[in-house]
């Protein structure tokens, strides 16, 4: 049982930090001890002098009082919390100036963070449920006075010793409205945490509607229903399906196609929780964590998230892992005769099995390039082992063979990913294609290979088949070609994966290669 009385609201200061002076008043109120200091502002316990009672004073830094942006969005938050009243948020007792710049005074939560919860595992699936809808209710308040979070993470979420869910921390929250130019030249910059963002605040913060904070909430959710934080990976596939559509719903990346309106969830959810309610011995098993180590496990084996380090080439991969398991492969591989490959592969199923399926091509992967084949007879050896197998899976396929002393590349693709080639000097990048069908799809087809030559400076970009261009626009290429090869891989590949509509849900990967000699 967690004991609820020893546990603080935020972090202590780290041990030899430097503090600042402690005050003895701030406004009416009696200040008792320092509790935590963050990035702007600094926390302090202090006393009602009517009621007696414990409080929480936020002051800005000294350093930040004249900067008007920031003094401006600390005093907004104010504005915001007195807006509100709610159960499920915090509440706001006061606000000011004093001798050292701006104070707020709110309620003082004694509890644990959300996160810490978590980490605790303490929930059963009932009771995960019941806070996802304490916390649905808050933000059905704040959307009802035209608030937008922006910053829904489980740090931002209290529970009490009583077992109330409280809502924190609304520094970067917005009044919901038509955007103007002065706010998006103010807002250009990201905040919040990403993990938790929707792609949209992502792209734009300033240009977000109340849907955002439904997709943060998403996160949260499936959190709190499996126990564990995400690191930003989500295997909705883990879930059972009622709930998992209720999920996967709020985690669209498409604003469009995601739950509009927080009551529609809320809707939802509460629908679920009465099914179970009805039938508990329906209700699914979690997901345990020796599975979900088993999958994260299984992803590091089959993506090679790392570039190797070649001699006479310089590479930079950059993966986006979805919010559904999928079957991706990329592996580097140094073969005899100072020869190169690059594999790539993923199953046309999603979900656990298809690592799975993925894992045994790898292994067939490997074992056919210890040969020393030529590559076309590699990928007719491959095709006919898939074909013939009794797991009955289909892949698309790449395989990239790069011959730096022959000045020669070879490329095979199964519907697979797409080769784009930037000779030096050149501002026309030629797409290669091979048109083969799928992997194990006919038992003997006329499989096809493109030999380019390739020398030295020339890039090659790969890329998931997902982000094909229409009329092969390949401008995209050009725009950041000032960068490094790891900033220019990340840049372009945040870029494609924003331009899908909507984006994919599964892995998506791209990566860039440079002969340097």
């Amino acid at each position: 049982m967690v004991e609820f009385n020893k546990q603080t609201t935020q972090p202590d200061l780290a041990k030899g930090s430097l503090r600042i002076p402690l005050p003895k008043i701030i406004g009416p109120y009696k200040i008792e001890s320092q509790l935590s200091k963050g990035g702007m502002s600094l926390l302090y316990l202090a006393i009602h002098p009517e009621t007696q009672k414990p409080l929480v004073i936020k002051v800005l830094l000294p350093k930040f009082v004249q900067n008007q942006e920031l003094a401006n969005r600390f005093l907004k938050e104010a504005h915001i919390i007195e807006t509100t009243n709610h159960p499920n948020i915090v509440k706001l007792y006061g606000q000011g100036k004093w001798e050292r710049g701006l104070y707020i005074a709110m309620e003082f939560i004694q509890g644990i963070s959300l996160r810490q919860f978590i980490q605790k595992k303490s929930l059963s699936l009932k009771r995960a449920l019941e806070i996802i809808q304490q916390v649905a209710y808050a933000l059905c308040h704040l959307h009802t006075h035209g608030i937008i979070h922006r910053d829904l993470k489980p740090e931002n979420i209290l529970i009490t010793e009583s077992g109330e869910i409280k809502l924190i921390d609304f520094g970067i929250a917005q009044q919901h409205a038509p955007l103007d130019k002065e706010r998006l030249t103010k807002e250009k910059k990201l905040m919040g945490t990403p993990i938790y963002m929707s792609p949209e605040q992502k792209q734009n913060p300033s240009s977000v509607t109340f849907s955002t904070d439904i997709y943060s909430l998403g996160i949260l959710s499936y959190e709190l229903i499996l126990g564990r934080l995400s690191h930003g990976v989500i295997h909705l596939n883990l879930l059972s399906k009622p709930i998992r559509a209720i999920l996967g719903k709020a985690l669209e990346p498409d604003p469009t196609k995601r739950y509009q309106d927080i009551v529609d969830f809320l809707t939802d959810l509460s629908e679920y929780i009465a099914k179970m309610d009805e039938h508990k011995e329906e209700q699914p098993e979690e997901a345990s964590e020796d599975m979900l180590n088993l999958i994260d496990e299984t992803k590091k084996l089959l993506i090679d998230t790392k570039a190797p380090k070649w001699p006479q080439l310089e590479i930079a991969v950059a993966i986006h892992q979805g919010s559904t398991v999928s079957g991706l492969y990329l592996e580097f591989f140094h073969l005899s005769k100072n020869r190169y490959c690059i594999a790539l592969a993923k199953s046309m199923n999603s979900g656990i099995p298809s690592l799975l399926h993925t894992s045994i091509l790898r292994g067939m992967v490997r074992i056919a390039l210890q040969k020393e084949e030529h590559p076309l007879q590699i990928l007719n050896h491959l095709n006919l082992a898939i074909h013939s197998d009794r797991m009955g899976q289909r892949f698309s396929l790449t395989l990239l063979f790069l011959i730096p002393e022959k000045d020669q590349l070879i490329f095979l693709s199964c519907q697979s990913s797409h080769l784009y080639l930037l000779p030096e000097g050149s501002q026309t990048a030629r797409l290669l294609t091979t048109p083969n069908p799928l992997l194990g799809a006919e038992e003997n087809p006329a499989l096809l290979e493109t030999a380019y030559n390739w020398n030295i400076k020339d890039r090659l970009f790969l890329l998931s088949d997902e982000f094909l261009l229409p009329n092969r626009d390949d401008s995209w290429l050009f725009d950041h070609l000032m960068l490094s090869l790891q900033p220019q891989i990340e840049k372009i590949l945040q870029i494609q994966h924003d331009k899908q509509k909507p984006p994919p849900q599964g892995a998506s990967f791209a990566l860039t290669v440079q002969r340097v000699f």
